[in-house]
């Protein structure tokens, strides 16, 4: 007759399995964002899964971002971007950014030009010029580092 194993102790630990499911921790990065660097020409780092590179529509509600089209890295002329809720973001970089539009949301975006960060916000269903396309505020080169849906 085999040996009973004796019971466990009150207040001893369990031994810990030797492998188990990879941990399920969220690091916010872009899904496919080397692939749309390749293919589209511009970065998108992180977000929060409520902002998202879209194709362009124009009978849909979307954030739209003009830019200066160069082929040698495939960057369009223009990047659209839908928000899924109320609020969110996105980290990326367009360069050379010079216009914002929104449709059905607000927004927020951060700009950086030699090395000074600027916000810009615009109420729904505005369009703005910025960077390059702002020539009252010098005109500067531009890279668009920041997208936030705030309402």
């Amino acid at each position: 007759m085999p040996a009973l194993a004796s019971p466990p102790t009150p207040g001893a630990a369990a031994a810990a399995p030797d492998s188990g499911p990879p941990s399920a921790v969220e690091d916010f990065a872009y899904p496919g964002a080397t692939q749309i660097l390749r293919d589209k020409g511009i970065k998108l780092v992180r977000g929060d899964g409520h902002l998202l590179l879209a194709d362009c529509n124009d009978n849909k509600p979307q954030i739209k971002v003009m830019t200066k089209a160069d082929a040698s890295v495939g960057r369009a002329g223009q990047y659209c971007f839908q928000a899924t809720a109320k609020t969110g973001y996105l980290t990326l970089e367009v360069p050379r950014v010079f216009y914002l539009q929104t449709a059905d949301h607000p927004i927020s975006a951060d700009l950086s030009a030699d090395g000074q960060k600027k916000t810009v916000d615009l109420s729904k269903d505005d369009f703005k010029s910025v960077g390059e396309g702002d020539i009252l505020s010098g005109g500067k080169r531009s890279v668009l580092v920041e997208l936030r849906v705030t309402g």
